[in-house]
């Protein structure tokens, strides 16, 4: 019976290929509908590459069965090898007489409510009320985990949305040797994989596995090269002058110390900081939790040694096996949190929102979002079944009402009009034009102090040659942009112009000052004498 397995799966190839035009043919409205149909397109490419490989498995005939099926049927008497096949047919359906039947035409065609199929979707119960069907992140629990972390100052949710892909000093209050805990462990797992779960529950018809491979790959090319933010594997030693520390942790401007974890503007001050106390604690530190101290006094010499050394050895191993998972975590963490970047601006506008809305209006809007999202399968089970009748009628109506809106308001997310309280409480009939975003108007003041870190009006003042954009807030003229720019440059050439032109005077007792410094000085000694 190989060939009508053959027969079976070319067929069902045939049906699944059908159902997934269907769905992309569709067009659903509400997002809670878009998802599941994804996850009905994704479920069905998997079942299609399945019975792929079945098929092939079948035409390679590695056994040879199928070529003696066919020898069988073409060579002997057609109608014994009939009779034989029926024969097993129908002992088959002896031994198993309630045996349901296959019917692929109906296994694939989409599920309506009104022929008995159930409401509910596979996506009602992939997320949380607070992810909304994926639009949201759901970091709640995660942010009570890294609230129990040693040494965390305590932030809100909403500040928590902004830095919880922050893992290097200072932005990350967590020290190096904090994060060899199991603790901060399993918090950075918890992490990683709750963003991974997220991506396959919102994009299931993307490649995330070549995503992610890509992550591990890039990892791993840093690790190597010890380039991964954080882990560099410098050792500062605590001699007079001591290494120049690396310039890339802290705020980029001054001198990064990895054991102190503390910037410093000033080399000398750098320098002369290896004798303190409080490095030479860090330093120690570091070296008992790497697993490398070793005895001052009396080292011991022979087989003893060879095996404290081993002993040493394995220690720094395991040790730095341990940052690398640790290391890995945050790193795929990070590259997580860049990919699902738009939903994690939403949630912050989400959180911000709720925040300002009492208890009532929290509960009356999640009502609303579910009976808005359980809309579009009633439309659809209505329209959907033989002789339509009255319900299709009703769906068509719902879908030709239009929505009364006299003062053009904007619309939520549920497409209808926000109420006219909120309209005024933030201020969107106010308009903010922008000479510098190409004459760009925004609506309300929050959009207009938003746009400012936006690609747009940065772009706009990089065409205008303005690089330090940070100085700019506020300014939306390009007179007044290329103005402070111009000021800012000659102050800028002034100030290095004006140090190095500095003249030094020496007074009788040899003390150094400038040239002004010292006129002052010797017109009011010669008032006072």
């Amino acid at each position: 019976m190989l060939l009508e397995d053959q027969r079976f799966l070319h067929e069902d190839l045939e049906r699944l290929e059908s159902a997934v035009s269907d769905r992309i043919a569709e067009d659903p409205r509400h997002i809670r509908d878009r998802l599941n149909r994804d996850h009905q397109i994704a479920g069905f490419l998997a079942r299609i590459s399945d019975q792929s490989k079945r098929l092939i498995d079948i035409y390679n005939d590695a056994e040879g069965t199928r070529t003696r099926e066919i020898q069988a049927i073409s060579t002997g008497d057609p109608f014994d090898e009939f009779y034989k096949q029926l024969g097993e047919i129908k002992d088959f359906h002896r031994r198993y007489p309630n045996e349901p039947v296959e019917n692929l035409e109906r296994a694939y065609k989409r599920k309506i409510p009104g022929e008995g199929e159930s409401g509910t979707l596979e996506v009602d119960h992939m997320f949380t009320g607070e992810e909304a069907f994926g639009r949201f992140l759901d970091l709640t629990t995660l942010h009570e985990d890294y609230l129990n972390l040693p040494g965390i100052k305590r932030l809100s949710y909403l500040q928590y949305l902004d830095a919880f892909d922050t893992f290097v000093p200072p932005q990350c209050p967590v020290k190096r040797v904090d994060k060899m805990t199991d603790q901060y462990l399993n918090y950075v797992g918890r992490l990683s994989n709750y963003l991974q779960d997220f991506l396959r529950r919102t994009r299931p018809l993307q490649d995330l596995d070549q995503l992610f491979r890509a992550f591990d790959q890039d990892f791993e090319q840093a690790w190597e090269s010890d380039s991964v933010p954080g882990w560099g594997g410098q050792e500062p030693s605590q001699g007079a002058a001591g290494p120049t520390a690396p310039k890339t942790e802290g705020t980029g401007s001054g001198i990064w110390c990895p054991d102190c974890e503390k910037e410093f503007k000033n080399e000398n001050v750098y320098k002369n900081h290896f004798t303190g106390k409080k490095h030479v604690k860090a330093v120690e530190a570091r070296k008992q939790a790497s697993g490398t101290s070793q005895e001052v006094d009396g080292q011991p010499s022979g087989g003893v040694a060879r095996e404290q050394q081993a002993a040493n050895s394995r220690g720094t191993t395991i040790h730095r096996l341990r940052e690398r998972a640790i290391a890995e975590r945050e790193y795929r963490s990070s590259k997580l949190a860049s990919t699902v970047q738009t939903e994690r601006n939403d949630t912050k506008v989400n959180v911000e929102r709720k925040q300002g809305m009492t208890e009532r209006e929290r509960q009356l809007e999640l009502e609303a979002f579910f009976a808005e999202s359980e809309e579009p399968s009633a439309r659809n089970g209505g329209g959907g079944g033989g002789g339509g009748g009255a319900d299709g009628e009703d769906s068509d109506n719902d879908d030709d009402e239009k929505i009364y809106n006299p003062l053009k308001l904007p619309l939520a997310w549920d497409g209808k009009p926000i109420p006219y309280w909120l309209y005024k409480l933030h201020g969107l009939g106010v308009e903010f034009p922008c000479e510098i975003c190409g004459n760009f108007v925004y609506m309300g003041r929050r959009a207009f102090d938003k746009h400012f870190n936006e690609g747009r009006h940065i772009y706009g003042l990089k065409c205008l040659g303005i690089t330090n954009t940070g100085l700019f807030r506020e300014i939306v003229g390009i007179g007044d942009a290329l103005k402070l720019w111009d000021k800012i440059l000659r102050d800028r050439k002034k100030e290095k112009s004006g140090g190095e032109n500095v003249v030094q005077m020496e007074d009788a007792e040899g003390n150094v000052m400038p040239e002004k410094v010292y006129y002052e000085y010797v017109y009011f000694f010669s008032l006072w004498i």
